[in-house]
C-alpha cells in the first residue's frame, strides 16, 4: 500500500489541507493519505490541545475514503516526526511523506533528521518558482499547486474578529461554533 504521512498542527485544518492532500493522492497514486495532528510541536508552541485538534481532523477527514486519521502522536511528549515514522513504517507498505516547501526548506533542523530522510519519499508541495534545497540522501516529488491564499494563522486571525471563514469545512466550522474555540 502507498501511504503519505500528512502532519501538522491543523490548528485549524482548513480546505487547503484537504485539497493538497487530495492532490497529492491523485498525482502519485497514493492508497491513503494519513493525518498526523502534533501532539506537542517542537516548533509551535501554544496550540490549541491536541484533543481539539484531532476532533477537527477527523471531523474534516471523514467523507473521504481514501483519508484517515491518526492519534498516534498524543503520547509523545515532543512531536518528532522520526518516533511517529518509526512506529509506522514497521510494516511492508510504501511511505511518503506530505510537506509544504516552507516546512521541508527546514528539514535539517529536526530532529534525527538524516533517520527521517532515510525513511520515507517526501512529497513536496510547492508553489510554483518556490526554491528549497534538497539535502543529501532526500528523495522528493514536487507537487505544484495552484495559489491556496489560505493560512491557519489567518483563519485564527478570522475567527478571533467573529468572523467565520469559508475556507473551513462546514462540520469544522460548527465544532468551532459549539467549543467557542479561537475566541468565536
Amino acid at each position: 500500500m502507498r501511504v503519505a504521512i500528512f502532519g501538522g498542527t491543523f490548528d485549524p485544518i482548513h480546505s487547503a489541507h484537504l485539497v493538497v492532500a487530495r492532490e497529492a493522492a491523485r498525482q502519485f497514486t497514493l492508497d491513503q493519505v494519513l493525518f498526523v495532528p502534533d501532539a506537542v510541536p517542537p516548533h509551535k508552541p501554544d496550540r490549541t490541545p491536541f484533543r481539539q485538534r484531532l476532533r477537527m481532523v477527523q471531523l474534516a477527514c471523514q467523507d473521504q475514503p481514501d483519508f484517515a486519521v491518526s492519534d498516534i502522536e498524543q503520547a509523545n511528549e515532543k512531536s518528532y516526526s522520526i518516533l511517529t515514522l518509526e512506529r509506522l513504517t514497521l510494516s511492508g507498505d510504501e511511505w511518503f511523506f506530505l510537506i509544504g516547501a516552507d516546512a521541508f526548506a527546514e528539514i535539517t533542523t529536526w530532529h534525527r533528521w538524516r533517520d527521517v530522510v532515510a525513511l520515507v519519499t517526501f512529497i513536496v508541495v510547492s508553489r510554483p518558482s518556490s526554491a528549497y534545497a534538497v539535502p543529501p540522501g532526500a528523495r522528493i516529488l514536487p507537487l505544484e499547486t495552484l495559489a491556496l491564499d489560505v493560512s491557519s494563522t489567518r483563519i485564527r486571525a478570522d475567527l478571533a474578529r467573529g468572523e467565520m471563514p469559508d475556507e473551513l469545512p462546514p462540520a469544522v466550522a460548527d465544532y468551532i461554533r459549539a467549543e467557542r474555540l479561537y475566541g468565536f
